[in-house]
């Protein structure tokens, strides 16, 4: 049966046979840089400027890296032709691209003396898991802020895209413990809203868009194009500070991230934003994307989910 490509270290082969070194930096340190892009028909999304972005990282880190954006949008593409092929037409692909620091010496000693400070390049695909996500297009999402805050930018500046994630994964079991279905969105030392573990975040209030600054949080390319399409809808757009109390009192909220464009917040630590339900300004936003792309966002994630689930389901 044909399967997924992917490329590590210089080579392209099934996905089943690339595999990462136990004494690889990005697994023994969490050393590891990283973006995702998705596409839609099949062809990549601003993934130039994912790659600008990871490029950016590449330079704070002191990566010694041997290839050039140029060359890994080939290597993306190439494997994007191949394993489109394997899913279904309307379906659509997740595109990761991860760089590490390379090999521990640690594990290794002088044998590992060749690979220790050449990084670890692997670019690899997966389809969309849409039933993750179809069902928040309309009954939202809850976020709650936990104990966890948000890594302060003296210790990790947000700008890099980081695998060093586990105060991530913490937030979100803390959240999770609230209501299994939630979210987290941490606050930072000052008690202001930062980022979820995967998206940007906004709050509508007056018919005005607003986003935490980019002092504290990941600049995002999806967060980018909402800017985009503000500007194209003549709604006003601004980052800013604002705290647990504004998206209390807020108009709407949503999320924006890679794979799923928007999805709409209804709730935070249990209590309704608004109406309780997906705004205006959410819906205005999704449609605009939705025509940027010449596809419709939400009828994608629902029509894959009910498809991907009966194959689930088929094959259990």
């Amino acid at each position: 049966m044909p399967e997924p490509l992917a490329y590590l270290n210089g080579r392209i082969s099934p996905i089943s046979q690339t595999t990462l070194s136990i004494f690889d930096l990005g697994i023994v340190m969490g050393a590891s840089i990283t973006e995702m892009a998705r596409t839609f028909h099949h062809e990549p999304f601003h993934l130039e400027g994912h790659l600008e972005r990871l490029f950016r990282s590449v330079k704070h880190v002191g990566f010694d890296v041997d290839l050039t954006p140029e060359s890994l949008v080939d290597l993306a593409n190439e494997l994007i032709e191949h394993n489109a092929r394997l899913v279904p037409e309307h379906h659509d692909l997740g595109v990761s691209v991860f760089i590490t620091a390379g090999t521990s010496l640690i594990y290794t000693g002088l044998a590992g003396l060749a690979t220790h400070n050449k990084p670890t390049i692997c670019v690899h695909t997966f389809p969309l898991p849409f039933e993750l996500w179809f069902e928040k297009y309309t009954a939202g999402q809850h976020v709650v802020t936990p104990s966890a805050r948000h890594l302060p930018p003296e210790c990790l500046d947000p700008k890099i895209k980081s695998r060093s994630r586990m105060h991530w994964y913490l937030a979100d079991e803390q959240a999770r413990l609230v209501d299994p279905k939630a979210i987290a969105l941490l606050v930072d030392r000052q008690d202001n809203i930062s980022e979820t573990s995967t998206a940007n975040f906004f709050i509508v209030q007056s018919g005005r868009i607003m986003t935490p600054t980019s002092r504290n949080t990941l600049p995002g390319i999806s967060q980018q194009v909402v800017a985009e399409l503000a500007d194209q809808l003549d709604l006003k757009f601004e980052q800013r500070d604002f705290q647990t109390y504004d998206v209390i009192n807020a108009d709407e909220a949503f999320t924006s991230s890679t794979p799923y464009c928007l999805l709409p917040v209804t709730k935070i630590n249990g209590r309704p934003i608004g109406t309780g339900r997906p705004g205006p300004i959410y819906e205005a936003l999704l449609n605009a994307w939705s025509e940027l792309v010449h596809l419709d966002i939400a009828g994608q994630m629902q029509a894959g989910a009910a498809q991907r689930k009966a194959e689930f389901e088929a094959q259990s």
